[in-house]
């Protein structure tokens, strides 16, 4: 049991990591898709649920490509699909994205821990609850239920 929360937490951090390095060579200094060339959608329900920021296709298209590529496994017969894989699913998606957020900043030389603030974090801004940004303080709970519940299942 323990092993297999040690491997998923190594999974999690190292495609988080690579994914990170990667949106940094795309993004640089500009995060949330600042300056790329992309189309945004920003109204009443990406302000409710994307803390004010703009849905763009960038990040739309990051986060199906995730989606779609953590269910690989599923669709070319390496692992049955059940309940408890898609829970297991469902919990890394979610740390991975709120990890590879963080290591954005962590990793990236025009932010660093230093400049991880409300005050240096536009897109976080709206939603930042105490230390980090709302997504995170939700996330990490819904993950770990999912991965636990994964586990009873």
């Amino acid at each position: 049991m323990m092993m297999s929360v040690v491997l998923f937490a190594i999974g999690v951090i190292a495609s988080a990591t690579v994914f990170a390095l990667l949106e940094i060579q795309i993004e640089g200094a500009n995060g949330w898709a600042e300056r790329l060339p992309t189309w945004r959608i920003h109204n009443r329900f990406t302000r409710l649920f994307y803390g004010g920021r703009p849905l763009t296709g960038y990040h739309f298209y990051a986060l199906l490509f995730i989606a779609v590529l953590s269910h690989v496994p599923f669709l070319i017969g390496v692992a049955p699909w059940t309940a408890a894989a898609e829970l297991r699913v469902a919990a890394f998606v979610i740390l991975f994205f709120i990890v590879e957020d963080f290591l954005w900043f962590v990793l990236n030389p025009a932010y660093g821990l230093k400049r991880f603030r409300r005050e240096s974090v536009w897109w976080h801004a709206r939603a930042w609850w105490w230390v980090m940004p709302r997504e995170y303080w939700v996330g990490i709970p819904v993950a770990a239920l999912c991965y636990w519940l994964a586990g009873m299942t």
